[in-house]
């Protein structure tokens, strides 16, 4: 099985690459088509379900363990929860606009560039806290954790929930639940 750190970097990898795809893609000012509109929205909503549930395993599994590292777990960890309550609150928006809106881009560049400094900040100051202070097989275990948990966690941001452990294992499966059956009604992540 994978490390946190493994599984973690794919996700990273996988956002970075819808992220790339999404800057090259053709925008409503640079003239794309309905057809590519939709797919631009379809593309982001993947990003905001995929964000959303790393968040979520993130809160709930991740930055406890580097929170417990001691004083400089807790800087890194406030921190990255910090940027990550500012994105939920951004997907969240995102999330409601259509590719053709003049807002949806601007909260996408955003997004991107944001995203792409929350990821560097993680790989390179909480992962380092994190790999000083757990064992191997400690990895392997919150990987595990984080591959399980995206299983049954929330598809889209919910920015007014409190970023804990506890508050994310009363109320994630009730949330994830939701937006499920919402996903489901809409179609939203289908191809």
């Amino acid at each position: 099985m994978a490390d946190v750190f493994d599984v973690l970097r794919q996700d990273h990898e996988e956002v970075k690459a819808m992220l790339a795809k999404l800057e090259a893609g053709p925008t409503a000012a640079a003239g794309a088509t309905a057809s590519q509109l939709e797919g631009r929205k379809k593309l982001t909503e993947q990003v905001i379900i995929e964000e959303s549930k790393h968040e979520a395993v993130e809160e709930e599994y991740f930055w406890p363990a580097v929170r417990e590292q001691g004083a400089e777990g807790n800087r890194v960890t406030d921190r990255a929860i910090s940027q990550e309550q500012d994105a939920k609150r951004v997907l969240a928006e995102l999330d409601k606009l259509g590719a053709g809106d003049q807002q949806f881009e601007r909260l996408l560049t955003g997004f991107t560039a944001d995203a792409r400094e929350h990821i560097a900040f993680e790989e390179e100051q909480a992962w380092p806290v994190l790999r000083a202070g757990i064992s191997a097989e400690q990895a392997r275990e919150i990987g595990e954790k984080l591959v399980k948990g995206k299983q049954s966690a929330p598809t889209r941001p919910h920015p007014h929930t409190p970023p804990s452990e506890g508050v994310l294992k009363a109320a994630g499966p009730a949330a994830s639940a939701a937006d499920k059956l919402r996903d489901a009604a809409t179609g939203r992540g289908r191809d």
